[in-house]
Parts: structure tokens; sequence; C-alpha cells
């Protein structure tokens, strides 16, 4: 499978037959990897060669896994092809096996994705309502993300009935339809959907609806959508929860994962926001990710959709110069989101320590004990008043003097004073930040994070020295320059380490300890 990944588009004959001979030792694990890294080698290729191969394999094994992939490797084969597939795709949801026909709903997605094309969604939205596999149908709702990559505010439309269906994986295939179409853009339509599959009762299908927010919400900031700093603690408590479900628990992880990639660097990008293009490896990765249903490390295939989201400007040299541009918004409005508690503060504490139980009649004790101890100390009070008043009528001393007064409730009144005088202080100090107007635009130094929808408000005309060769910039990533002042001499950019908040140091656990694995031993 590293093979295929690493030699995805390149239609390589040897590496092809490699993978076929692996195919063919009929191992579970190695020949399902091996039908994936056949699908990688040949997207998009639509080969025939390969396609009679893999279908004549996968009804001749028996090993579920070995037909999974191969399913998933005809889907990649056919990517983009659009209606060179339908004839592919008929045969495929004729199909008996159903594991075959699942690997049909694929093979729609992928032939046309992103092109909402109505008779794919038609035949998608026919056996996710039809057919007898739950699995089938799961496939089909999610294939219809991968049709609406080009128009996600289409997919929560189209998706809503599914959601409230009385299957729970087709209420998964919704959320995560949801997840795939809408990445990266933080849809409301598509938030609030989620947000009502998070307290469904099958417990899968809460994972599918953690798994699409973070992928809905990644990159985006509290002042584009102000319930991004309840998801990510709604993760955090989720994960250390010990009554969450497991399955639930697990959606989280993979969450908060997706949620800050990269350092909160990276996005999910399948298409392009500006030119409409869709990235084929991107919605790839995409797929095979959703496989990790059946397989988890299939997981890391996300990876393949990430994109770096910064502008790193290099000089004809290809070394960093120190150079600003302008990104004409608000600071917050593309800003980092704020940290979340540590996930495991819950965790540490353990169990909630509940109140002890106590009798009614110990409860009365306690009662009438707090109450005699009131009692003294009202008298004693009573009794140093009477004596301040006695000495304060025998002394020449006016009464308005401060002797008058007791030591104990003077030092009680300047510390109760002083208190309330800080906390309007600071209120008054919150006042004015919130009165203080925040600036409308913001410098950035290169190299510096610009997520997707920021990038529109970049310009660059704060530099005098250095302007783009290409002066619309409409892709992140690396942006030559041109030097107008090429008789001076350069400054560039020194590598220096990345600020970080201190926290505090937890004690990591030991290491365990040296042992040897005898194979032998553990037939025995």
């Amino acid at each position: 499978m590293g093979e295929g990944d690493g030699t995805a588009l390149t239609t390589a004959s040897g590496i092809l037959t490699l993978n076929k001979n692996v195919m063919y030792t009929d191992s579970a694990v190695a020949g399902e990897a091996a039908g994936l890294a056949m699908g990688l080698v040949n997207l998009g290729s639509a080969s025939d060669r390969a396609l009679e191969d893999m279908l004549a394999y996968a009804h001749e094994t028996q090993h579920e896994k070995i037909i999974r992939g191969l399913a998933i490797g005809i889907a990649m084969i056919m990517c983009n092809r659009q209606e060179e597939a339908d004839t592919l795709i008929q045969t495929l949801l004729l199909d008996k096996d159903p594991i075959l026909r699942y690997g049909g709903m694929y093979t729609i997605a992928l032939a046309y994705c992103g092109t909402a094309d109505d008779g794919a969604i038609r035949k998608l939205l026919h056996v996710a309502v039809s057919d007898v596999s739950n699995d089938v149908r799961r496939a089909a709702v999610m294939g219809l993300g991968f049709l609406l990559l080009g128009s996600p505010e289409q997919c929560p439309k189209l998706v809503a009935l599914l959601a409230e269906s009385y299957n729970p994986h087709v209420r998964y295939g919704a959320a995560m339809a949801i997840g795939i179409s809408c990445a990266g853009t933080g849809l409301k339509v598509a938030v609030d959907m989620l947000e009502q599959l998070l307290g469904d009762g099958t417990d899968f299908v809460r994972q599918g609806a953690l798994i699409a927010l973070s992928m809905v919400l990644i990159q985006i900031s509290e002042v584009q959508e102000p319930r991004v700093e309840k998801v990510r603690k709604l993760f955090a408590d989720t994960i250390a929860d010990k009554f969450e479900d497991v399955m639930a628990k697990f959606g989280a992880c993979f969450a908060t994962g997706i949620i800050n990639a990269g350092g909160r660097n990276c996005t999910i990008t399948p298409r392009s926001p500006i030119t409409g293009h869709i990235d084929t490896v991107a919605v790839v990765g995409l797929a095979v990710f959703t496989q990790y249903w059946y397989w988890h490390p299939l997981a890391h295939f996300l990876a393949l959709s990430f994109t770096p989201t910064a502008i790193i400007g290099l000089n004809k040299d290809l070394k960093m110069p120190v150079f600003q541009f302008k990104s004409n918004s608000a600071p917050s409005r593309f800003a980092y989101p704020a940290k979340v508690s540590k996930l495991g503060d819950k965790a540490k504490s353990g169990a909630v320590k509940l109140e002890s139980a106590q009798l009614s009649v110990t409860k009365k004790a306690m009662l009438r004990q707090r109450q005699k101890e009131k009692e003294k100390e009202e008298k004693k009070a009573m009794e140093g008043v009477e004596g301040t008043t006695t000495t304060s009528s025998s002394s020449p001393s006016s009464p308005s003097s401060p002797s008058a007064v007791p030591r104990g409730t003077a030092d009680k009144m300047d510390t109760s004073d002083e208190k309330e005088k800080e906390k309007e202080d600071e209120k008054e100090k919150e006042k004015e930040k919130e009165k203080e107007p925040e600036a409308a635009f913001q410098v950035l130094q290169n190299p510096a994070r610009v997520t997707l929808q920021q990038l529109q408000h970049i310009t660059f005309d704060v530099d005098t020295r250095y302007i783009p060769v290409n002066p619309v910039v409409t892709r992140l990533g690396i942006v030559v320059l041109k030097d107008r002042k090429s008789d001076q001499p350069e400054e560039f950019v020194t590598p220096t380490a990345p600020p970080s908040e201190r926290e505090e140091e937890e004690e990591e656990p030991e290491p365990p300890q040296a042992f040897e694995y005898d194979p032998a031993k553990e037939k025995d």
C-alpha cells in the first residue's frame, strides 16, 4: 500500500504486477492492501486490464477484506471519469455481493465527485433507502458528500431527511457527507445539523457527528462561528468522560486531531475556493479515510487532504527575505482559536467527588452546634461593644474618634473596601478594552499563517522593496518575490523557536521494563 501511495497516478506496470502477485497469495490483510495499492497506482486511468483482473479476483476470493480493498481500488481507477464509469457502475450495482455494491457507491462518488450530477445523485438516493445492506446504504449517503464538493451549501439540505432516518447507518452517512462536502467552510446550517446528531442515541452516529463537526470547523475562528469554543470544549469533555461510550470517545479523539491539524496551520481542501478545481489526491484521501470503519490505520490517509495555510515569500535564490504584507481584515477574524483546558483535568482527578451521605440526626446535631457557636460569638461581640462605650464615655475624646471602632472591625472594613475597589478597577479595565476599537487591518511578517478565507483580503502594498512576481496571488504556499532594490544588501529571516505558552511540567510515566519476545513460547 505504501508503494501504491508513493506511485499514485503513475500507472507503473512493474508496481502493478508486484501488487497482483501479493493479492494472489490470498492473505486477507496483505490482499486488502494490494487492492488499495492497485487503485492508487492506476488512479483515474480507467485501465480495462486492471479492472478485469480486480473484478475477476473479487469474485474468486472468499476474504471479505480482499474484496473490500479491490472494491475501493476499482472506485479509484474510475476517479473523475464520469460517463465512462456508467457501465462499470451498473455492473457493480447489480452484483449479489454487498461488498461489490458498496464499491459501486464509491465508484459513483469518485467518478462524479464535485459535479453534482442529477443522475448520480438519484442513484445514490435510491440505494440509500432501498438496499438491504447497511454498509451499502451508509456508503450511498456518504457518496452524496463527494458529489456536492463543488456546492457545499446544498449538502445539508439534501441529507436533512436522511439525518432523521430510523437507520443509524444512514444517519452516520449523513453526518459524514456533511463533513466531507462542507469541510473548512464553517457553514452554520451544517453545524446546526451536526449539533442535533451529537445527541443521537447510537454511539457510532455521535462518533461520525464529532468527526464531521471538526472537519467543518477546521481553521474557523470564534468571530466567524461563535460555537467554536463550545465545540472544542465538547471534544475535550467527551474524551475525559469515563462514562461516555468508547466509540464516541474514539470519534472525539479523531475530531481533536483534525480540528488542530498541523498545529492549526492546515485545512482540508478537496476543492480550490478560488478556482473551484477538484483536488484528486485530496478526494482520494477522504475516500480511503472513511474506510477506518473497517481498519483504523486507514485513517492516516486523511493527511492527503490536508493543505498547509501559509504565505512564504522567497527571492530569486529561494531564500526568505524580511518583508511585510497586509491582511485587510480585523486580526480577530482569522486568529487562532483560544486554547481549551487540558484534557487530563478530569482524567487526573478520576471520579467526581460526591458529598458523603449524612444521617438526619447528625445534620440536626451539627445545626445545633453551629447555633450555639453563633450565640457565643454574639455574646462576646456585645460585651466588647459595651466595654468600648463605657471607655468612650469616660474619656474626653469625641464620639466620632477612631478609638470608638474596634480594631478588628476596622481592618475588616478596610480589606472589604479594597476588594471592592479592585473589582471595580477590573470592571473598568474590561470596559475600556471593549471600548477600544479593533484595528481594521493587520501587517504580517514573512512567513505568516494565512487561511483560505483570509487569502482574498491579502495585499502587498506595505513593503516598498519586494512585490510578488505574479501580482494576483490565487493560492497559498510559496510566493516568488521581485526585488526592486537589488543594489542594496538583503536581510533574511533567521529561524527561531516558535513562541509557546509556559505549561506546568507533568510527570511522565516511567518506560516499561525490558523484555525479550520469543515466538516459540507464545505458540506453546
